[in-house]
């Protein structure tokens, strides 16, 4: 399988579950990585043929500058289905890192993997 990665997008939104962490945007850095079949475009060498990381890029900033989830799992969570919306991409990783979340630790993380088969989609009956 072919990958495309989208590394250390560095945003910011509100994140936590204590009120002082609720007050404020904090910085989140995100890191995706897409897999999919890149033969298509390889060979055509055209931008219909290819997943669109430039589109999901601008999608991702909008849900995670918008968002206001407690937990990083669950905004990592949001972030796969956005990826996974494109039928092209057959699994997807990501991590989100919530940098000076504990004291001493540069970052933690969270890293989670979704397939497509993962989706549940109206027009196919599940």
């Amino acid at each position: 399988m072919d990958r495309i990665y989208i590394r250390d997008l560095k945003l910011r939104c509100i994140i936590g579950i204590y009120p002082d962490e609720r007050r404020e945007r904090q910085d989140v850095v995100i890191n995706v990585t897409l897999e999919t079949d890149l033969a298509p475009a390889a060979a055509s060498d055209r931008i219909e043929d290819a997943v669109d990381y430039k589109g999901l890029k601008k999608r991702i900033i909008a849900l995670v500058e918008g968002s206001a989830c407690q937990l990083i799992e669950t905004l990592a969570d949001r972030v796969a289905a956005l990826a996974l919306e494109d039928q092209r991409v057959r699994r997807v990783t990501v991590t989100v890192d919530k940098p000076g979340a504990l004291r001493f630790a540069r970052s933690v993380a969270v890293e989670l993997t979704r397939e497509q088969k993962d989706v549940c989609r109206e027009t196919d009956g599940r």
